[in-house]
């Protein structure tokens, strides 16, 4: 472990640690140890130079360069780390988009409020360490032929998954081979426990006349409650419980008196023995599954929506609802229909058009095609990965788009749109669309339909660190391709329909994001137009039977672009349902 030093040590804040019993892990399968998933799948950020290449020295300097301060603006980032402002004020807005606590300060703050808020020194160093995380990479595809087809390879490096374009790359590694849930948080937690003496050796500090090293160190309960950023206890469906609740180095501390500090040691031993404990779990979980029959969302024209989580259960716990191989069909979920989820994962859908109409935390888009996705309100994040010709439609706090080629994105989002990867063709426009609960949704989510930045988008570089299948070493780096605006002449509302009728719930009536001028205009001049038309097919000078025959030309005009744009399937799944 990693040891730092200071020179004029508080012995009343650091008081030597009482002797404790020595800990063991929690045998209860149902309370077993995760990996908080959040800061893993939004909160890693494809930026150089917060990539160390030995974080813990580094950040112990950090740490004791600020340690006069404990909240951190963007400036004294942007200083510390020598990054500009913009990307230091992309950190700050990220983190405050994974944090365990939405009490803090930097969760709750207005977007004009977040440098007065700043972040938590200990919240920000363990945040900048996990960007050294490698995401898990795939299995090794078993059928090579059904990946011959492929755009042309541009890299020696990682053979034919360099040439593959996003989709294709999903694609050739479909669920069978893609890592599972359970593969990506055994990942996760391997990380955890190979980098926990170094994250410790963090937060801890050490004992005045204790001499040096790790035995030295001890962890406050405040300092070990910042472990909460990284792991949890709980199981899905169930309430999230806290580290300090459930370790049981701070259980019999008096509410009047400060707790006494555990050591660093004693706390490292107990969260490996009960990492070890979760990650035999997993690993049998998993042995039963590939030795059982295999399961039908495996195949690759799976359709199936499978929903983690039935009963309700407050936002911190770990239901998540998944939305996967969808294909050719309208697919409509409501708030109702997901209580105890707190998230969504729209997964490998093809020319299909999904409504998910509900207040969320969390949502993820991942190798859809030739799709139009409608995400209610999203308080957290939102990440679309991997798609081709797809149009989103949200509203949401914050938006990342990596590696899609051919998107549109009607977007109401009060942070700065983050572009990452290698994409193609992308388009933003503002928002354009609402349903009648939308807007209580949005109070629910904490979006504010004052601010919208649709059109700022911030485009990093193409190569991510932390992938690399889609980038393999060596490949050099550049920003990657922004996002055009769609052409307000191009610009169409998009209509919602109204399940409810006249029992509508909510009282949305129209788009909450006020549209730019340019828009604004645009949707006028179409109105007039179609009002103008209306009026002469009313008023023309015809006899009746020419009439019907005019009626029957224009609704046989309109049957055939109904059949050539397959929005036919959409009417016909809307009657069903």
């Amino acid at each position: 472990m990693t040891t730092e030093t200071t020179s004029t040590p508080d012995p009343n804040t650091n008081p030597a640690p009482a002797p404790a019993p020595t800990p063991t892990p929690n045998p209860n399968p149902s309370s077993l140890i995760h990996p908080r998933r959040e800061p893993f799948e939004h909160g890693l950020l494809p930026i150089p130079k917060l990539i160390f290449p030995d974080p813990t020295p580094t950040l112990i300097q950090l740490k004791q360069q600020l340690s006069t301060h404990n909240r951190v603006n963007s400036s004294l980032l942007a200083d510390s780390l020598q990054i500009s402002t913009d990307h230091a004020r992309l950190i700050l807005d990220t983190l405050a988009s994974v944090l365990h606590s939405d009490s803090d300060p930097l969760v709750k703050a207005r977007s004009d409020e977040v440098d007065s808020a700043g972040a938590d020194l200990r919240d920000l160093i363990l945040f900048l360490y996990i960007q050294s995380y490698k995401k898990l990479l795939p299995r090794t595809h078993k059928d090579a032929a059904s990946v011959a087809d492929v755009w042309p390879s541009t890299s020696a490096f990682d053979g034919y998954l360099s040439a593959l374009s996003p989709l294709q790359l999903v694609r050739s590694n479909n669920r069978r081979f893609m890592p599972s849930q359970a593969d990506e948080e055994a990942h996760q937690l391997s990380y955890l426990q190979k980098h926990m003496a170094n994250i410790l050796s963090l937060l801890a500090e050490p004992v005045e006349g204790e001499g040096e090293g790790e035995e030295s160190l001890v962890l406050s309960m405040e300092g070990f409650e910042h472990l909460g950023f990284l792991l949890q206890f709980g199981d899905k469906g169930s309430e999230v419980v806290t580290l300090s609740q459930a370790a049981p180095f701070f259980a019999n501390s008096d509410p009047d008196m400060p707790a006494v500090p555990a050591p660093a040691t004693q706390v490292h031993d107990w969260i490996s023995q009960n990492i070890a404990s979760a990650l035999e779990h997993i690993t049998e979980r998993i042995s039963a599954k590939e030795n059982g029959p295999a399961n039908s969302s495996d195949s690759d024209v799976a359709m199936t929506d499978a929903c983690t989580s039935s009963i309700k259960t407050p936002p911190s716990a770990r239901g998540s609802c998944f939305i996967e191989g969808i294909s050719k069909s309208s697919f409509v979920k409501q708030a109702s229909d997901l209580k105890g989820s707190s998230s969504v994962k729209v997964l490998n859908c093809h020319d299909s058009i999904l409504y998910i109409l509900a207040p969320l935390r969390y949502a993820t888009i991942y190798g859809c095609s030739d799709a139009t996705i409608v995400l209610g309100a999203v308080g957290k994040a939102v990440r679309i990965e991997h798609c081709e010709r797809v149009h989103v439609i949200t509203a949401a706090k914050r938006v990342c788009i990596a590696n899609c080629r051919e998107c549109v994105f009607f977007l109401g989002v009060n942070q700065r749109p983050l572009i990452v990867g290698d994409n193609h063709k992308l388009q933003v426009a503002p928002y354009n669309t609402f349903y009648s609960e939308l807007e209580e949704h949005m109070a629910d989510a904490g979006i504010d339909a004052t601010i919208n930045r649709w059109d700022e988008t911030l485009a990093l570089g193409v190569v991510d660190p932390h992938d690399s299948l889609s980038h393999p070493a060596g490949v050099s780096d550049f920003q990657a391709e922004p996002a055009a605006r769609v052409d307000p002449d191009q610009f169409t509302n998009f209509l919602i329909p109204n399940w409810f009728g006249a029992e509508s719930p909510g009282s949305t009536k129209d788009n909450p994001f006020q549209l730019p001028e340019a828009y604004m205009a645009s949707q006028q001049r179409n109105q007039k137009n179609l009002a103008e038309t209306k009026k002469l097919l009313r008023e023309a000078p015809l006899e009746e039977n020419q009439k019907r025959e005019l009626s029957s030309a224009l609704h046989l005009l309109f049957k055939d672009w109904l059949y050539a744009s397959g929005n036919v399937r959409q009417l016909y799944c809307l009657q069903g349902d």
